[in-house]
């Protein structure tokens, strides 16, 4: 086993984790401040089920032996990890238990990111129950599709996805407006933030954590890993910078909450490239994000969709322009294959079917489970009138994120 991979892979795992928290402080930040606690608890509680759910059936589900359905889902070989062995074998760079570690980390905060489409009134039991089924028969499947030898991957259409552009941003970005729809339009609309620092501050958690999400995708410490996390960089700061100026443009001023909000997006976007394209590549793609992302949110502000924190202007619409990107950007000498760049088309046709297919699984999937908890009595979706206008941090937590009058 060698050492230096291990430890940079170890290091990489704890970045990935980092995220989550980055994340709840960011949703948090934009929220009002009557439902900071809950929203911040929202990601929280997402550490600790998923991390269940994903040692007892959700790994094995997503990277079984064998597959319950021929290039869909795994199987049920690895139930409890009982399958994975623990010592390295001869021949291994790195552990075995790694890619149950990594992996569990991906996992953990694809479900966090759909929150922010439900915020402030959403029943957090019912986000409890959802969670496990979610990550059961949406999360798992799309995950071995790209990453467990499924109909996505390298042994199947062969798109390129280095870190989860479609595992987890298109996958999260889709189950949001399933989420949306269903749940309704807050009864009071429209994006207030109550701590921009917050909002800031998770950004900069994210992007950091980022470095990990994507450099320790080559699951090596090597040249790969160097260039998964400049292009990271690149594109980040590229996607930031371009929503900036289109915020100072649009309003005479330059909104710290658009730029970090570009960041995240210019992040999505470089996601499922990292693997793939160069600096000159990764310039391109965060100055698409930024644009695209930007104007993916006045459009959506524009309808009845209350995706209350623009996860899927975000996330989905990023992602989908990071894997199509993927296809027109590749270069062979990093990803294997030529984009369009290079002078070639079928990467990208490849990349933009196996993405439509996962925002469509995703979607339905997510819809129908949103549905069926709807309809069940003991859970429902919404929380009642009375405790959205107090707030979700008492009526859920009994909780609140300060004793000044202006919390509640």
């Amino acid at each position: 086993m060698d050492s230096g991979h291990t430890a940079w892979m170890l290091t990489a795992s704890a970045l990935v984790f980092f995220m989550t928290p980055g994340l709840a402080f960011f949703y948090g930040g934009l929220v009002r401040a009557k439902s900071l606690v809950n929203t911040i608890m929202l990601s929280f509680i997402t550490i600790g089920v998923v991390s269940i759910v994903w040692t007892l059936w959700g790994y094995s589900l997503a990277y079984g032996n064998g597959e319950l359905i021929d290039g869909f889902i795994g199987d049920f070989s690895l139930l409890g990890l009982s399958g994975v062995e623990m010592f390295s074998q001869e021949g291994d760079a790195i552990s075995p238990l790694y890619d149950v570690l990594f992996q569990m980390m991906f996992a953990i905060i694809t479900p966090a990111l759909i929150t922010g489409a439900f915020v402030e009134r959403f029943k957090f039991s019912t986000y409890l129950v959802f969670t496990v089924i979610w990550i059961t028969i949406v999360y798992a499947p799309v995950a071995h599709w790209v990453w467990g030898g499924g109909w996505i991957g390298a042994d199947g259409a062969g798109a390129l996805d280095f870190a989860g552009g479609t595992v987890i941003h298109i996958n999260a970005g889709a189950a949001a407006v399933a989420a949306a729809l269903l749940v309704g339009r807050r009864k009071l609309p429209g994006l207030q933030p109550n701590n921009v620092p917050y909002i800031v501050l998770g950004a900069s958690i994210l992007w950091f954590g980022w470095f990990g999400f994507n450099g320790g995708s080559a699951l090596a410490s090597d040249d790969y890993a160097v260039n998964a996390m400049l292009v990271t960089q690149i594109a980040a700061g590229t996607a930031a910078t371009t929503w900036g100026i289109l915020s100072m443009i649009s309003s005479g001023k330059i909104s710290a909450v658009g730029t970090a909000t570009g960041a995240v997006a210019g992040l999505v976007a470089i996601t499922p490239a990292a693997g793939a394209v160069n600096p000159i590549g990764a310039l391109a793609i965060g100055f698409g994000a930024g644009l695209i992302c930007y104007y993916a949110v006045e459009l959506i502000h524009k309808t009845k969709l209350d995706d209350a924190l623009d996860v899927f202007a975000v996330h989905g619409v990023g992602g989908l322009w990071g894997c199509i990107a993927t296809g027109i950007f590749a270069i062979e000498s990093i990803a294997g294959v030529k984009g369009v760049v290079q002078g070639e088309f079928d990467q990208v046709w490849i990349q933009i079917y196996t993405a439509l297919g996962t925002l469509a699984y995703s979607f339905v999937l997510t819809y129908g489970i949103l549905y069926i908890l709807d309809k069940i009595p003991v859970l429902g979706l919404r929380v009642s009138d009375s405790s959205e206008d107090q707030g979700l941090d008492l009526s859920e937590h009994g909780e609140q994120s300060s004793i000044e009058d202006g919390a509640n």
